[in-house]
């Protein structure tokens, strides 16, 4: 290889370098002016939720099967991933036509401003932080390329860089000093960002009021007694979160408001403080997110804290015409619930506390919905601020228009706990345990197959309510070899679960959980 070629190569390495050191400064820059302005604005945020907004069902379900909760995380390093590998490429086309990179800076800058325009609740300032990001990343990159050995910046037509430059050590120390800049906005946005958000100390001097209606306490026994069993309560902590927002929502309590309005005789409206001096009850609830696989971990038990939603109906009076709430959360979310749902003696609530604390503000602060029976797709709406009396005919809700049914009771469910997929058991008794869970119907039966076997019965933990999951578990005696265990559920109804097995889209996922040990 030629000297000059290589010269070249190595310039252009450094081209690419100056890139993505301009996108990193590009938004870091508009990071922090986004906490200023509008912390929903920043760029990479917008971008990332409309992205979320246009995912097909498909993509969501392999995204969470694949990366579980973490999604988020994913989707944000494969961004930054991508934005990395454009950056590059416009380093490497501004170094030999300025216009060129200059061109795709300017396009990413659009992008942004654009995906923060259109956001639910956008602020009048959304586009700016992606406009002045794209600014201060233009400078930036014509800074780092001016500095390139022989000269970055080219505007002839061979494409070939002039002669000057002012050497490889200006280029790198030009380079530090930008990255310095880029990590200086990147740390002052996460301080002041910290700075200005008020919410979680708010959340935390909260004093939840007491209940009008306490839960029922625990009835003894209703933890599996099978060490390394889910624990019958969920962690805050711990419980699953699955939901459309890229950045948990800050909103503040003091201003909040709900309004119940739509196909109905009286609009209501109501503050943060009316709840807190409504009739408050406490009810013991499991959540399952309609994205659960067979044996997957998106489910969780907890005690809520909250107004039921049918007294506030009450209140409303919805139209004897109306069938569905359209409830709405601050970042544009909907969910379509049965009206009947929302108004029968099953404990629907607008949530304000979870496992006796404030609500957490990734699980929904300062209000939620909490629905026993239904999937979290159409009613467990987080930071929800909108209620809609309406109907299935004239409406239609978030993901209903992505492919999901419009309605979604929860499929009677069963998973295996204990033990684990793939391991290695020693002979002789071995106990087995997991969970169950058909809220609104109860669990009233579990067993297990061993290989081909006959199904036999599980011993189950007490029911603490129809709305919660049970626990169970089971002795088997293990015999060497590998062998795969399987376990069924029956409800209340008397319908057992189904071997079918079928995907989550649209309603939920069916089938036997089953898993392979090795008997040593």
């Amino acid at each position: 290889m030629s000297a000059v070629r290589r010269t070249r190569m190595g310039s252009g390495l450094l081209a690419a370098l100056a890139g993505i050191l301009a996108a990193a400064t590009t938004l870091a820059v508009a990071q922090l002016v986004a906490v200023v302005l509008s912390p929903q604005a920043a760029p990479l945020i917008a971008v990332g939720a409309a992205f979320i907004d246009a995912t097909p069902p498909a993509l969501k379900d392999f995204a969470i099967a694949t990366f579980g909760t973490n999604d988020k995380l994913a989707l944000l390093v494969s961004m930054s991933v991508v934005i990395a590998v454009v950056a590059a490429v416009a380093g490497v086309l501004a170094r030999r036509r300025w216009a060129l990179g200059a061109g795709v800076v300017l396009v990413l800058a659009v992008v942004g401003a654009v995906a923060a325009a259109v956001r639910p609740n956008a602020s009048p300032f959304a586009i700016v932080p992606s406009l002045v990001g794209g600014a201060v990343g233009l400078l930036t990159l014509r800074f780092l390329l001016s500095r390139l050995p022989g000269g970055g910046l080219s505007t002839s037509p061979s494409g070939e860089a002039p002669a000057h430059g002012l050497g490889r050590r200006s280029f790198l120390a030009a380079a530090l000093v930008t990255a310095a800049v880029a990590t200086a906005a990147g740390v002052g946005a996460q301080l002041l960002g910290a700075a200005t958000q008020t919410v979680e100390a708010a959340r935390r001097a909260l004093r939840l009021p007491a209940p009008f209606r306490k839960a029922k306490p625990l009835p003894a026994g209703v933890e599996s007694a099978v060490e390394g069993s889910e624990p019958f309560v969920t962690p805050n902590d711990g419980f699953y979160r699955i939901d459309t927002a890229l950045t948990i929502p800050q909103v503040d309590a003091d201003s909040w408001r709900l309004r119940v309005h739509g196909l109905v005789e009286e609009e209501v409206e109501i503050s943060f403080q009316d709840l807190l001096e409504a009739d408050l009850v406490e009810s013991w609830v499991t959540l399952t997110c309609v994205s659960n696989v067979v044996g997957g971990d998106l489910a969780g038990n907890a005690k809520w804290l909250g107004l039921p939603i049918r007294e506030l109906l009450a209140r409303a009076r919805p139209t004897t015409d109306a069938d569905m709430v359209l409830s709405t959360s601050i970042d544009g979310f909907t969910a379509s619930t049965p009206l009947t749902a929302l108004t029968d003696d099953r404990d629907a609530l607008l949530a304000i506390g979870m496992n006796d604390e404030p609500l957490p503000a990734v699980h929904g602060y300062p209000v939620r919905m909490v629905v026993p029976g239904l999937y979290g797709f159409v009613s467990a709406t987080k930071w929800v601020v909108d209620l809609e009396v309406t109907r299935y005919a004239d409406a239609r809700a978030y993901w209903t228009d992505r492919g999901w049914s419009e309605k979604g009771p929860i499929k009677t469910a069963s998973r295996i706990e204990v033990p684990g997929p793939f391991a290695r058991i020693p002979a002789g008794q071995v106990a087995i345990g997991g969970t169950a869970w058909a809220q609104q119907r109860g669990i009233t039966a579990v067993e297990v197959q061993v290989d081909d076997g006959d199904w036999a019965l599980a011993t189950l933990a007490t029911e603490a309510s129809v709305d919660t999951w049970r626990q169970w578990s089971f002795v088997w005696d293990a015999t060497p070899g590998l062998h795969q265990l399987t376990v069924r559920a029956t409800d209340a109804t008397g319908e057992v679960q189904t071997a079918e097995r079928v995907d989550t889209v649209p309603d939920g996922a069916t089938g036997q959980h089953s898993i392979s040990v090795t008997v040593d």
